[in-house]
């Protein structure tokens, strides 16, 4: 077999493998959040689990994209590990039907999907845009497999190569073996079994050399997750390693009565593409039945082999928790889901800071403060993180909504980050001055502190509520709340100057004053930054937002705008 041969082979294998990835993208931006929503409905029920993997594995045309979407799922608690293996068992079954359909010789039909799904992407709209994505993969998957096994063909009559493969004739372990390697190359269980196919129907292998060779294939397809997507959290490996570990059962299984098992095929299904496309469903159907009874018990065992790292979590806090890179390229609906769940962490960490304010006035420690502007280093690293996550989505597999949320998201990060930066950088600061000088803050100078804190406690729980709801009403009044401290602002310095002016303040009180002012100015800034994390992004989508607070002039000079508007446009 010559260089260009097998240059040939290899293109028609990517072109295979960019075919499956158009039809899962395709799909994916079409009615992705509603095949979200579809498996959260159906999870609760490991049939309806079961069917509902069996159904998006046929429309996906890949098991290990359904299994991505699911490892999700079960990495983060949504759904339990039953159900998830549930879902895969089906998904198992749906790959087989592909490999049904294409033992037929469809090939001749691949133009008329191409033709169909490039004038539907050229129609410009997104649904029909990405409808046409599907028909175009659907297309290249079947010129693909066509144009794979015509290059192998001449090479089905080659005596080198019938010699080879009849060595391993009675030694159905190295066949097993041989199926579990190609497909793991090729990445593709659908490619190989119609390979194999091809080499019983001419003759080149015998049918029990096929069959054992379908189950390695089997193997090989449940092996790539476990090597490439579930990464070093034994959570995420859980459902992979589990759906492996069936396949290999039942493939030791059926082995042991395969001579059996070979001589029923043979005599019912004498043409041997059937017959091996057959095996191929008869074999994930058995394996389905047998383990769905014991899903439970299996299920707890795996958590057993591969328990939660709690230690390592509760040991580095700054470590992500929810950002699953096996999504990223498969399911971004689900990457966003795990990007929104991570945000909301540095709400906590926000909330710790200022919870070390409180604290060190209460306490007078200056250590506590010290402690809290350590917590800065963890609300920096979430953020890099979940920034990094974010940036590394494909922005053609998305659709409008899902650029929109990303914006959203990283608008929330952004300010948050800010927020603790101001916190760091000058109001923890400013608060260890005042306890390590032992400055006692008086009575009306620390009661619109309080207030501000209070409100800001508040508006941090307003603004990671409205990261998840969008809720319009709620996100006025988390603008609003940027007036109100303005007044508190204004009112304190108005009161602190008079009595100034007044000489009724001491020498201590001078100095406690310009730490209050200060104080008073650094929360406002903070509170400025929780509001435009998660209230001006909602205001600005629905049209509530106004461009400046500057009001504009008319010709004559005189304002258009009433003299008390403010930022939120009011009804």
């Amino acid at each position: 077999m010559g260089f260009v041969t097998l240059t040939n082979l290899a293109g028609s294998v990517a072109l295979l493998l960019w075919g499956v990835h158009m039809v899962q993208t395709g799909v994916q931006r079409a009615c992705g959040a509603r095949l979200n929503v579809i498996l959260s409905h159906t999870l609760r029920n490991k049939f309806h689990a079961f069917f509902a993997g069996l159904g998006i594995t046929a429309i996906l045309q890949s098991s290990t994209a359904t299994g991505l979407m699911i490892t999700g799922f079960a990495a983060e608690g949504l759904i339990g590990l039953s159900s998830a293996l549930a879902v895969m068992l089906g998904a198992n079954v749906g790959t087989t039907l592909i490999v049904q359909v294409l033992s037929f010789d469809v090939s001749r039909i691949a133009p008329l999907f191409v033709l169909i799904g490039v004038m539907m992407f050229r129609r410009g709209a997104n649904y029909v845009r990405d409808s046409g994505r599907v028909f175009i993969g659907l297309g290249l998957i079947l010129i693909s497999l066509h144009q794979f096994l015509e290059i192998l063909h001449p090479y089905t009559n080659q005596p080198t190569l019938r010699m080879m493969l009849g060595t391993i004739a009675d030694m159905p372990l190295t066949a097993v073996a041989i199926g579990v390697i190609f497909t793991w190359i090729m990445h593709s269980s659908v490619a190989m079994v119609l390979l194999i196919a091809s080499f019983a129907a001419h003759n080149v292998i015998p049918a029990d050399t096929a069959f054992a060779m379908v189950l390695g294939s089997n193997i090989g397809t449940a092996l790539n997750p476990v090597l490439e997507g579930a990464g070093k959290d034994p959570v995420g490996k859980r459902l992979p390693i589990g759906n492996l570990l069936n396949r290999v059962v039942g493939a030791i299984i059926i082995l042991c009565f395969l001579p059996y098992i070979t001589k029923w095929m043979v005599q019912y299904y004498p043409d041997m593409n059937r017959s091996v496309a057959n095996f191929h469903t008869f074999f994930n159907i058995i394996v389905a039945v047998a383990f769905f009874p014991f899903l439970e018990p299996y299920s707890r065992l795996l958590k057993k082999m591969l328990p939660r790292q709690v230690e390592e979590q509760a040991a580095d806090p700054s470590k992500p928790i929810y950002l699953d890179t096996s999504v990223l390229t498969h399911s971004p609906s689900i990457a966003l889901g795990n990007a929104t769940r991570e945000s909301l962490r540095l709400c906590d960490v926000v909330e710790k800071m200022l919870s070390g304010v409180n604290e060190c006035f209460k306490t007078q420690t200056p250590q506590v403060a010290s402690a809290a502007r350590r917590v800065h280093v963890v609300l920096d690293k979430l953020t890099t993180a979940i920034q990094t996550y974010l940036t590394s989505l494909d922005p053609e597999a998305m659709n409008h909504k899902e650029i929109t949320q990303v914006e959203r998201i990283l608008t929330f990060c952004t300010q948050m980050a800010n927020a603790g930066d101001v916190l760091d950088r000058n109001v923890l600061p400013s608060v260890q001055k005042i306890t390590k000088q032992r400055i006692l803050l008086p009575k009306e100078m620390m009661q619109p502190l309080s207030n501000m804190l209070d409100r800001i406690f508040t508006n941090l729980r307003l603004a990671a509520t409205l990261l998840l709801t969008e809720d319009e009403s709620m996100a006025r009044r988390l603008a609003e709340e940027k007036d109100i401290f303005r007044d508190i602002e204004t009112k304190t310095l108005s009161d602190y100057y008079t009595r100034l002016r007044e000489n009724t303040l001491n020498k201590l009180d001078i100095q406690a004053g310009a730490y209050m002012l200060e104080l008073i100015r650094d929360l406002k800034r903070t509170n400025t930054h929780i509001v435009a994390s998660a209230a001006y992004p909602v205001l600005d989508q629905s049209g509530l937002l106004l461009p400046s607070r500057l009001q504009p002039e008319n010709e004559t000079g005189k304002n258009l705008y009433d003299p008390d508007s403010s930022e939120v446009m009011q009804d």
